[in-house]
């Protein structure tokens, strides 16, 4: 999420606005310059073949991993972790991790194409509920399968869309690489270093659309990575990176020469670029007259509920999921999109006084770290004032909502920090989760991840009622005993909002991301993971549950070894090596 909005600014090719901080005449011919060379490149792009490009993205994926550990380690220091911070590893996972892997997986859709193959081809198609398609998704390597045991995830198109429809119109723009898309304009997040370059790459390759980031301010100290990581698409003009603030993105957006505008941020950004702001921009909207004149897509985050289904726990699964959710939350200090913020749990669980109090305990033993993103601190005092009885640790807050207090405030406002939240509603079995469904569907603002945790026993006791109330979950990520960073990090699934939103009302936002199967139509991904870790995931302690290989995954923030997992797992993503690969495993086993 990106706090910069945006405005107008008085420039060459941008109408004038008289609030908007002016741009000198060197920095718009910088940016005019920028924007014609990447009009060339456009040109180039389009008279590349499949297998030129398919040489490009491998060239591009020695380059990225020439610089995993200069991106990393300076994108901790920018976040204030120190070196031996035990949360260090974040950085390599939500970093140089996620854009290896999505290099691969582009790699492997556009070799298919390459071969006269279809996208999909290998991959299991079937049917879900209401005439929906499903694309088995992940795993599809070997690797994965073994390192990520337990996990799986599934894309559903669009109801009505045939499993022969969407094999046909997998692929997107690569079904027509000499047909440009032109020049768009990337407004890059702030929080998480592989989203700008994970946009761009969705860009070039499901639009065919050559991109100008503008990287978020908070993201200046990357700049260098970036350059040196991405020259492959900078050299030949399929990519440039600018730096500024407002002013230079009220320019950009305004600009004549580019086609489309990409955002991950908020939604008070979006309403800024699309309507401006003040009595304009209303008028504007009761006149249906935005004032950007050109396509906008969007990632803006929302309220994210985390659905804890009642059932018969053992200790160590109050544990291990109390974990799980502080993780949800804390992990990079809650600044994220798609962060956990509401836990949703049954008043009639006879379990629930000892969840809250793992959870407390979870929430309380979390390491420590700097509240770094720009308006977090005020964020986090409202929420300490609109809830005056929350618990108060020295860098979070744990808001538990009694019957007699309202909860608005926690379900309508992205605190986009460390502030987690619980709602309780009646009942138990289908009950509980049908009305859980329609809270968080009904309640809760926006539409882009939902989690849910269920014993594997109480889902198999209720049967086709649960997957009826996963179908009725609307949302563009759904995590069933995972968090759905695992869907954002995993290049095959899709990223973003729950379909239907406009530029009128954007919710979470318009479009997805990610997809590396380039599928068209999507309507949801949903990921599926194991309810109980190694070694209790084996079949004779796991109760009907996943197996996995993985102790405590290393992204949870109560990771101990974490941290060098992260490292270790990035480096064999980068350069293969089965006694690094050992060695990592032995780490994991001590988490």
């Amino acid at each position: 999420m990106t706090q910069d909005a945006p405005v107008k600014a008085a420039a060459k090719k941008a109408a004038p606005a008289a609030s908007a901080p002016a741009l000198g005449d060197a920095e718009r011919d910088a940016l005019d310059a920028d924007i014609a060379a990447l009009h060339k490149g456009a040109h180039s792009w389009a008279a590349l073949s499949l297998p030129q490009r398919i040489t490009l993205l491998r060239t591009l994926r020695t380059s990225v991993a020439a610089t995993i550990d200069d991106w990393a380690n300076a994108a901790a220091d920018s976040k204030g972790l120190r070196s031996n911070h035990p949360l260090r590893g974040e950085e390599w996972l939500s970093g140089p991790y996620s854009v290896l892997g999505a290099i691969d997986a582009y790699a492997a859709t556009l070799s298919r194409l390459a071969e006269g193959r279809g996208a999909l081809d290998g991959v299991r198609i079937g049917r879900a509920p209401g005439r929906r398609t499903r694309v088995d998704a992940f795993p599809l390597t070997g690797i994965d399968r073994v390192l990520l045991s337990g996990f799986s995830g599934e894309i559903w198109l669009e109801p009505g869309v045939t499993p022969r429809t969407a094999r046909a119109s997998a692929g997107l723009a690569q079904l027509t690489p000499a047909v440009s898309g032109g020049v768009g304009l990337v407004l890059g997040a702030g929080n998480i270093t592989s989203i700008p370059v994970l946009d761009v790459m969705y860009e070039l390759l499901a639009h065919n659309r050559v991109a100008l980031l503008k990287v978020n301010p908070t993201q200046d100290a990357l700049v260098p990575v970036f350059e040196r990581a991405l020259a492959p698409l900078i050299e030949p003009g399929f990519l440039r990176i600018v730096r500024g603030g407002p002013a230079v993105g009220g320019y950009l957006t305004a600009h004549r020469d580019l086609s489309h505008v990409h955002i991950t941020g908020s939604a008070a950004t979006f309403d800024a670029i699309v309507w401006g702001s003040g009595a304009a921009a209303k008028r504007r909207r009761r006149e249906g007259r935005p004032q950007l004149k050109k396509p906008i897509t969007a990632e803006l985050g929302g309220v994210s509920p985390i659905i804890v289904v009642p059932g018969d726990w053992t200790d160590a699964d109050l544990t291990y999921q109390a974990e799980h959710v502080a993780t949800m939350r804390l992990q990079n200090c809650g600044h994220n999109c798609i962060a956990g913020q509401v836990v949703i749990m049954s008043s009639d669980w006879p379990q629930a006084a000892q969840f809250r109090a793992a959870l407390r305990r979870a929430y309380a033993n979390a390491p420590e770290r700097p509240i770094w993103y720009p308006g977090s601190p005020s964020r986090l005092r409202q929420a300490a004032e609109d809830y005056p009885d929350a618990l108060v640790l020295a860098d979070r807050l744990l808001i538990d909502v009694s019957a007699d207090r309202d909860a608005a405030a926690l379900q309508t406002t992205e605190y986009f920090g460390p502030v987690l939240g619980i709602v309780e509603l009646p009942g138990t079995g289908q009950d509980f989760l049908d009305a859980a469904v329609a809270h968080a569907n009904d309640e809760l603002q926006g539409a882009l991840g939902a989690n849910l945790l269920v014993h594997p026993a109480t889902e198999r006791a209720l049967g086709a009622g649960f997957e009826r109330a996963i179908t009725a979950l609307r949302y563009g990520s759904i995590a069933i005993n995972a968090w759905t960073a695992f869907g954002f990090i995993t290049p095959t699934l899709t990223w973003g909002a729950y379909p239907g939103n406009d530029i009128d009302e954007v919710g979470s936002g318009i479009g997805v991301v990610h997809n590396a199967l380039l599928l068209d139509q999507v309507e949801r991904s949903i990921v599926r993971g194991p309810f109980r870790p190694f070694p209790r995931s084996l079949p004779i302690l796991n109760g009907g549950g996943r197996f996995t290989i993985l102790p405590k995954p290393p992204w949870f923030v109560s990771a101990r070894t974490g941290a060098a997992v992260s490292e270790g797992l990035t480096r064999f993503r980068a350069r293969g090596g089965v006694p690094g690969l050992v060695r990592t495993l032995l780490r994991a086993l001590r988490a």
